[in-house]
Parts: C-alpha cells; structure tokens; sequence
C-alpha cells in the first residue's frame, strides 16, 4: 500500500513537472516570438513635382549654409581654389554676379546644371538640390 502511494505520488509530481516545463516553453517561445518581430519600414520621399510651385527660399538661412557645409570645403569651392566662392559671407555675389545664375531659364542656369549633375554627389539630398532649383526660380533673391 504505501508503494502505492508513492508510485501516485511521484506520478502527480511528474504531471506538475511536464505541466510546469509546458506552461515555461510556451511562456518562452511567446516571448521570443513577441520580441523578434521587427520590421523595417523605409518610408520613400514623397513624389513631388518639381517644376511645379516652387517653394519659398532664403538665400541667407537655407542655401548659404547648405553651401558653407557641403561646397565650401578645403579644396573645393573656396578662395583661391573653384569658382564660384561658396563660403557664406561671399557665396551670393559670386553665385549671381560671376553667371552662375539664369533666372530667365533656370535649367540651364550653370548652378543647376552642376547641382543636379556631377555635384549632385556633394549635395545627396533631393530636398536640397531642390531649394536650389526653387530659389533659381523665384528670381536668386538675397533674402
């Protein structure tokens, strides 16, 4: 009788451990399944038209840096070195007064033709290769 016993015992032990060892591996297979779900969503620059209306640009606050930090380098487009001069103290008379610039037909203005050409490496970003465009456009103010 009391073998019996025992056996039902270690058998009620043993159903404890299986359900135990269960309930653990369904517990970490969720997890694993919860925290391995990761997607990568990569949202593409909206469609815009770019010759549509350009947008209103300063020359001051968005395209003198943009050239300070991505032309005016040593080497590049500053004093003594490419023309036009893009450090930003110097860059819009340099821009506009050394022909640079057409206002009149903004594709074939030689900045544009650059920018969106073989510089287009130095300036990656569409959105700014497009202020430049847009500014070209509103006429090259000194704003």
């Amino acid at each position: 009788m009391q073998y019996e016993l025992q056996q039902q015992m270690i058998t009620i032990k043993l159903r404890e451990m299986k359900r135990l060892l269960i309930y653990t591996g369904l517990l970490l297979a969720v997890l694993i399944g919860l925290t391995s779900c990761y997607k990568d969503i990569i949202k593409p620059e909206l469609a815009v038209d770019p010759d549509g209306p350009p947008q209103q640009v300063s020359f001051a606050n968005d395209l003198a840096p943009l050239f300070n930090s991505s032309c005016a380098l040593a080497g590049c487009h500053v004093a003594g070195s490419h023309k036009p001069y893009l450090t930003t103290n110097e860059s819009y008379i340099q821009i506009v007064n050394g022909g640079f610039v057409n206002t009149s037909l903004p594709k074939k203005s030689i900045l544009y033709i650059n920018v969106f050409g073989e510089m287009a490496q130095y300036m990656p970003s569409q959105a700014n290769r497009q202020k430049v465009y847009d500014w070209i456009r509103n006429g090259a103010p000194n704003n």
